[in-house]
C-alpha cells in the first residue's frame, strides 16, 4: 500500500535539515507506529482468545485480522465517526 504526502518547499527544506532522506524518515516513522499498533492489537486479541478458551492463530497478521473479524477492535475512523458526544 502506498500513501502520498505533499509538502511545501519550506516543509521539504525543514525535513532535509533533520533527516538524511525524508522519504526514509517518513517510511520508518509510519512502519514503527504500525508495529506498535500491531503489538497493542495482539495483546488485546490474545487476552480475548484466552478468555474464550480459543486457539490463538500462529502469526501476528492472523491475530490482527481475527481481532477485527471478532469486533474486539475497531478502526480509529470508526470510533471517531460513531462516538457519542454526550450532549443533551
Amino acid at each position: 500500500m502506498n500513501y502520498t504526502i505533499t509538502l511545501t518547499e519550506t516543509e521539504k527544506l525543514a525535513m532535509e535539515y533533520v533527516a538524511y532522506d525524508p522519504q526514509d524518515w517518513v517510511e520508518n516513522a509510519f512502519k514503527e507506529r504500525a508495529r506498535i499498533a500491531t503489538d497493542e492489537i495482539v495483546k488485546i486479541a490474545v487476552e480475548k482468545f484466552l478468555e474464550a478458551n480459543q486457539t490463538i492463530p500462529g502469526s501476528k497478521a492472523e491475530i490482527v485480522a481475527a481481532a477485527y473479524t471478532n469486533n474486539w477492535i475497531q478502526t480509529a475512523k470508526y470510533k471517531t465517526d460513531n462516538a457519542t458526544t454526550g450532549s443533551i
